[in-house]
């Protein structure tokens, strides 16, 4: 009888093969961290070096520098590898951090703005 063995990688190893590499980090609060991994721990405590938090908004992105960064694992819900050549969201136009903070702003005003109108108008039954 021949037997293969294949090679189970350890629990918890799985973040060593993105070390030193650039990575996208989406967080339980939705934003997006973009950085290269420097270290991790058993709890998946992340260390980010040269971070930037991408805001999107509508057709425009931004990135806002945010230094070297430790990230609790528990706020961590996804991260992959990015790839250098489509560092860029296709179809998005890149603007200032001043200019995607403002149009956020805006955003979160018009999205306030909706809801008052929409508690204003539960009155009606359109149904």
């Amino acid at each position: 009888m021949d037997v293969t063995l294949q090679e189970v990688p350890l629990p918890g190893t799985a973040l060593a093969e993105e070390l030193d590499k650039r990575l996208l980090i989406v967080l339980r609060d939705g934003r997006k961290l973009l950085g290269v991994l420097r270290s991790f721990d058993q709890f998946a405590n992340l260390v980010i070096e040269g971070a930037v938090e991408r805001i999107i908004v509508g057709e425009q992105y931004g990135d806002i520098p945010m230094g070297l960064q430790v990230i609790r694992g528990e706020n961590v819900v996804l991260l992959g590898r990015v790839d250098e050549e489509k560092d860029a969201p296709e179809g998005l136009t890149q603007v200032s951090p001043d200019a995607i903070k403002e149009a956020l702003r805006g955003e979160k005003e018009l999205n306030k703005l909706k809801s008052t109108i929409r508690a204003r108008m539960d009155f009606l039954d359109l149904d």
